[in-house]
């Protein structure tokens, strides 16, 4: 594994542990070299999750793609990295669920946007502007509208 700072290929596993849905065994290594800190992933492969999109097509799911979209959402919000990441295995859990394991881009965006808005308003409404693909700046109000009520 090499060091995302350094690019050195000696590291040393600091601790190790399963994610909670049990499809990831979580890292923390240390560089032997520059002896800063990183963490990995390992997943087992297995068939692709398939996501089916709007247009009918099929794509392998991409948890980056989740992370990525998720990240952008937060960006400068008090939302903790590994809020986001836990977020993203829950969708892969979900998919892992499946009978068929695919499920739809707005199955999948649902979910995410029911987490997040538990999680931080401000990064659901970025996430639901680009899911449910607003239109204008009414579509941002009904959705902060929505937000507002009381027991929302």
């Amino acid at each position: 594994m090499q060091c995302p700072f350094c690019s050195e290929q000696k590291n040393k596993v600091v601790d190790s542990r399963g994610s909670k849905e049990g499809i990831a065994v979580r890292r923390r290594r240390e560089c032997l070299s520059c002896h800063r800190r990183f963490t990995t992933y390992e997943r087992v492969e297995e068939i692709p999750y398939m996501v089916v999109k709007k247009g009918g097509e099929r794509e392998p799911f991409d948890r980056f793609r989740i992370l990525t979209g998720l990240l952008r959402s937060c960006e400068k919000r008090p939302v903790a990295r590994h809020q986001l990441e836990q977020l993203a295995d829950e969708v892969e859990g979900r998919l892992l669920a499946m009978p068929g394991r695919e499920m739809t881009s707005e199955e999948i965006g649902q979910f995410v946007m029911e987490r997040l808005k538990q999680i931080d308003k401000i990064a659901y409404i970025r996430f639901a502007s680009v899911c449910l693909e607003f239109k204008d700046v009414r579509d941002f109000a009904e959705q902060i509208e929505h937000l507002l009520k009381p027991g929302k």
